[in-house]
């Protein structure tokens, strides 16, 4: 049973020809991505030399074990090119992973234009602002937390009142620095109240981290 992908973006407006040089890196990329991704949840890398050269990496989720990393990352790569077909440059998210590639070199800059958002409909049913000021210390200390850390990634839980708690997990890939990281998960965790304020859970969701909130435990 395959999953459905969370969100895809085709980012390139720039074509490419079936059978094209192009095409040709792309899916050796896409081959090399799913090679190499497994092991340490991490790949990326580039095929090809001057304008025909394809740039991409893939990401799992921290938690996911290799074999359901591998899964993720096959699906991600036969799907993204029938969402975007002869395009560039694409990114697709799946709960467990996301691949992203492009024709112009994005390793190790943070990516600001591929976003979503995602959130629970239900609101928090006791007092938002408290919630809402939660979340964000957790987020926040998770942030830092991912920043220090080789893998990047970082969960955790607070609590809210008696019985209640707030579970959350942040991301960065691997390919940005250690402040960059950081960077880029202060900016998500900025967008926090104009997304999901007061609700019961939350992602903002970008082409170089993430973050995300619910109030039960959503991991392996």
């Amino acid at each position: 049973l395959s999953a459905s992908p969370l969100f895809s973006i085709c980012s390139s407006t720039q074509n490419f020809t079936t059978n094209s040089l192009y095409e040709r890196n792309l899916n050796k990329l896409l081959g090399d991505l799913y090679f190499k991704t497994p092991p340490t949840g991490f790949g990326f890398g580039s095929s090809g030399q001057y304008n025909d050269r394809a740039y991409g990496l893939s990401l799992c989720r921290g938690d996911v074990s290799t074999n359901d990393c591998k899964t993720c990352v096959v699906e991600a790569s036969s799907q993204v090119t029938k969402i975007c077909p002869n395009l560039k440059g694409a990114v697709i998210w799946y709960d467990n992973c996301y691949l992203k590639y492009s024709d112009v070199n994005f390793h190790g800059t943070i990516d600001n234009r591929n976003k979503f958002y995602m959130w629970n409909l239900n609101n928090v049913s006791t007092n938002a602002e408290l919630f809402n000021q939660k979340t964000r210390e957790l987020i926040g200390n998770l942030s830092t937390n991912a920043s220090r850390t080789s893998k990047m990634y970082a969960h955790g839980e607070t609590d809210i009142g008696i019985e209640s708690k707030i579970y959350g997990m942040v991301q960065c890939s691997r390919d940005l620095s250690r402040d960059d990281c950081k960077k880029c998960l202060d900016g998500a965790v900025s967008e926090l109240p104009s997304c999901c304020g007061g609700k019961q859970g939350g992602r903002v969701v970008g082409g170089s981290c993430n973050i995300r909130y619910e109030i039960y435990p959503f991991l392996n």
